[in-house]
């Protein structure tokens, strides 16, 4: 997959399958949209592309108040990638951009920066200034430069209800990982590179894998189980802590520290993925460090015992196919 900042050069402009938006954690309803597409692309021997947009358009328009992301960029690439999407344009959202009338986001974006022969969209997408554009005038557009545009209705689970972004935010936020699995198709995940930190995990016999958050309001915060592939050649049960580290570090940065249960050595600078299993409860501030260390204590003891109860039917246990490949060839 290649995937480009901004619209590519024009040696890379191929015509395209295309479709446009956030893929905020890329979960089933996403997933369907992508395999409809494929198979039009497929169809027409086409490449399948896909728009989406950095920072998240809410998060432009309102910072204070956006919604908190459900994945980091690296992750809704890879996810991306492994829903057969040949090339991402990651388009820097910004006044200009987002001024831009419909007619003119069509003209530029999708006629001549992307030569799309093909387009579909969700039936919530608009585009353009104040979102005036909709799927009847991309439809005109289309008639008038000659592609073609399909809408796809909404997905939902069993239950009917509507499979969305903001429902796996929702079961994140409150810490309910069996319905974002649900939601997903998958554990949800957070993969990076493994820095430096304090070590102050070490001082307390917990040294931990440290990996920074980029972004200030990650969807899911506290204390969890976890399993983690990267590090050795099978993937490793661990206990993690995700959020601001309030007893140790006021600097408000979010960080996730990871403590594999049963594997010592150095990993700094690889790049793992770990995968919440089950929260075990939210991060607390301590009065002091020795608080803290018995506090981390219990978490190892409960962790140890959710894998023991569970044993192989430990959901998410296969591969979804994690590479380095969809982030190691930005453009």
């Amino acid at each position: 997959m290649r995937v480009f900042r901004g619209l590519p050069n024009a040696e890379s402009r191929a015509p395209c399958a295309l479709t446009i938006g956030n893929f905020d954690g890329v979960h089933r309803g996403h997933q369907a949209l992508l395999a409809h597409v494929r198979a039009a692309a497929d169809a027409r021997g086409l490449p399948v592309c896909v728009m989406t947009f950095e920072p998240h358009p809410r998060e432009f328009f309102n910072p204070a108040g956006a919604p908190p992301r459900i994945a980091m960029l690296r992750d809704k690439l890879e996810a991306l990638r492994t829903n057969g999407v040949d090339r991402v344009v990651v388009e820097h959202f910004n006044h200009t951009f987002a001024s831009q009338s419909p007619d003119t986001f069509v003209e530029r974006i999708i006629v001549n920066g992307l030569h799309a022969r093909w387009v579909m969209i969700g039936d919530d997408f608009r585009y353009g200034a104040k979102r005036a554009g909709d799927f009847g005038s991309l439809k005109a557009a289309g008639q008038q430069y000659g592609f073609e545009v399909e809408q796809m209705a909404t997905v939902a689970d069993p239950s009917g209800a509507r499979i969305s972004s903001s429902g796996v935010r929702a079961a994140l936020v409150a810490g309910d990982l069996d319905s974002a699995r649900a939601a997903l198709g998958r554990d949800y995940l957070i993969s990076g590179h493994v820095v430096h930190g304090m070590k102050l995990g070490r001082d307390l016999g917990f040294p931990t894998l440290n990996l920074p958050i980029a972004h200030k309001r990650p969807a899911l915060a506290g204390i969890f189980v976890v399993r983690v592939h990267g590090v050795a050649d099978e993937p490793l049960p661990g206990v993690a802590s995700l959020g601001l580290r309030p007893t140790v570090d006021d600097s408000g940065r979010v960080l996730l520290e990871v403590h594999l249960l049963d594997w010592h050595g150095d990993a700094y600078g690889k790049l793992v993925r770990v995968e919440f299993l089950k929260k075990l409860r939210d991060e607390e501030k301590y009065i002091d460090l020795e608080t803290l260390t018995a506090a981390i204590k219990r978490d190892v003891v409960n962790a140890r015992a959710w894998f023991a109860a569970v044993g192989a039917d430990t959901p998410g246990s296969r591969s979804t196919g994690f590479s380095t490949s969809a982030t190691d060839r930005i453009r």
